[in-house]
C-alpha cells in the first residue's frame, strides 16, 4: 500500500474536495503554510496546524471564521491604539517643555531615547522567539545585521531629532513617504522593475507632500518662514535611512529566509551596542540620567513610549502573518491620519485647508500604493 505523501503548499487559503468530488473555497485567512495531505479515502483532505478536513465542513468553516474576525480586530485594535498612544507620548517627550520660568528646559536627547527604546524592544523580540520559533536556527551574518543597524539608527534619530523643529503632523506625513526611497532604491540599487501604477501612485504622495511643504509669500511674513529647512533635511535623511534599511532586509530574507523575529531581536540588538557606545562617548547619557532627576516624570512617558513601540511592531507582524501586507499597510495607513488628526486636536498644531489637502492626496497615494502598487509574484510550481 502506497504511503500517503504531501500533495502540495498554499499560503492564505485552503483549496479543498469535499466527499462528493465537487470544489470549493473555505474563507481561511490564516497565511501559515499549510501542508495538504490526502487521507486514506477519497476526499478526505486533512489540513495540518489548524486541523480541519474536507468532511462536515459547515461548522468548521464557522468557527475558523468568527475566530479571524476576532483576530482581526485584535490586530488593529493593537496596531492602532499602540501607535496612536505612541505617537502622543512622542509628541509629549520630544516637544514638550519641562521647568519652570527661566529654568525651563527642552528634551535633547534623541540617542538616548532610541537607545531605550532598542532596549525595549530587543527584549520583546527575544520573548517572542523563544514563545513561537522555540530552536529555529538564523543563519544570516552578523556583519549584515550590524550595517543593517546603522541605517535603521541612522532613520530612528533623525525622525526623532526632526520633532525638535518640526511638527508633529510634519514628521508623521513626511515618514510616511517611505515607498519614495524603497522605489528610487530599489530601482538604483537592486534593479527593481515596478508597475506603471506604482509611479503613478509614487507621483500621487509627492504631489501631496509639495502641496503641505508649500507656504505662499506673504508681504507680512516673518523671516523665519521656511520651505525646507533643518527640520525637512532631517526628515529625508531618515526617509533615505529607511530606504537602505529596506534593502538590507530584503536581502536578508532573500538570500538567508530571516524570519521578522530574528530580524528585529539582531537589529536592535547590534542597535544597542552602537548607541550605547555613542552615549558614552558623547556623554548625552550622563546629561540624560540629570534631566531625568530634575524631571523625574519623564521616565515613565519614555517607558510607555518604549512598550507602546515593541507592542506595535508585535502587532503588525501578528497582522502581517494573519492577514497578509496589504491588510497591514491599510491599518498602518490609516492609523497615521488619525495620529494626525489627533495631533491637531490634542497638541493645537494648526493646518491649513492646503496642507489637508496634501494630507488627503499622501494617504490616497498610500492606499492605492498598498492596493495597486505591488510587483506581481512570478508564480512556484
Amino acid at each position: 500500500m502506497q504511503r500517503n505523501k504531501p500533495c502540495g503548499t498554499i499560503w492564505g487559503i485552503v483549496i479543498g474536495i469535499d466527499e462528493n468530488g465537487s470544489e470549493w473555497l473555505s474563507e481561511v485567512l490564516t497565511p501559515t503554510r499549510l501542508s495538504l495531505c490526502v487521507g486514506g479515502k477519497p476526499g478526505d483532505i486533512r489540513v495540518r496546524d489548524i486541523g480541519y478536513s474536507g468532511a462536515g465542513r459547515g461548522s468548521g468553516t464557522s468557527a475558523v471564521l468568527q475566530n479571524e474576525r476576532l483576530r482581526f480586530i485584535v490586530c488593529f485594535l493593537g496596531v492602532f491604539v499602540c501607535y496612536f498612544y505612541y505617537g502622543i507620548l512622542q509628541e509629549t517627550i520630544t516637544r514638550g517643555e519641562y521647568g519652570h520660568g527661566e529654568k525651563k528646559e527642552s528634551f535633547r536627547f534623541a540617542q538616548t531615547l532610541v537607545f531605550i527604546q532598542c532596549i525595549i524592544n530587543a527584549i520583546f523580540a527575544r520573548i517572542l522567539i523563544q514563545f513561537f520559533e522555540g530552536s529555529r536556527a538564523d543563519h544570516t551574518k552578523s556583519w549584515l545585521y550590524g550595517l543593517c543597524s546603522l541605517s535603521y539608527l541612522g532613520a530612528m534619530v533623525s525622525s526623532n531629532s526632526a520633532l525638535q523643529y518640526v511638527n508633529y503632523p510634519t514628521q508623521v506625513l513626511g515618514k510616511s513617504c517611505k515607498p519614495i526611497p524603497v522605489m528610487i532604491l530599489g530601482v538604483t540599487i537592486l534593479r527593481k522593475r515596478y508597475p506603471m501604477a506604482k509611479y503613478l501612485c509614487v507621483l500621487l504622495i509627492v504631489s501631496g507632500v509639495a502641496l503641505f511643504l508649500y507656504k505662499p509669500n506673504k508681504g507680512g511674513a516673518s523671516t523665519d518662514e521656511h520651505l525646507f529647512g533643518f527640520g525637512e533635511i532631517l526628515l529625508l535623511l531618515s526617509l533615505t535611512m529607511d530606504g537602505l534599511t529596506g534593502v538590507f532586509q530584503d536581502h536578508m530574507r532573500t538570500r538567508f529566509q530571516t524570519s521578522a523575529y530574528h530580524m528585529m531581536l539582531n537589529i536592535n540588538l547590534w542597535s544597542t551596542l552602537v548607541l550605547g557606545l555613542v552615549v558614552l562617548w558623547t556623554g548625552e547619557i550622563w546629561e540624560f540620567l540629570s534631566f531625568t532627576e530634575r524631571h523625574s516624570s519623564i521616565f515613565y512617558n519614555i517607558l510607555l513610549f518604549g512598550l507602546t513601540s515593541a507592542l506595535g511592531q508585535t502587532f503588525i507582524f501578528m497582522t502581517v502573518v494573519s492577514f497578509g501586507p496589504l491588510t497591514c499597510s491599510i491599518i498602518t495607513t490609516t492609523r497615521k491620519f488619525f495620529t494626525i488628526l489627533g495631533s491637531v486636536l490634542l497638541f493645537g498644531n494648526v493646518i491649513t485647508s492646503m496642507q489637508w489637502v496634501g494630507t488627503l492626496l499622501v494617504f490616497l497615494g498610500l492606499g492605492l500604493d498598498s492596493k495597486f502598487g505591488k510587483t506581481p509574484r512570478k508564480p512556484t510550481h
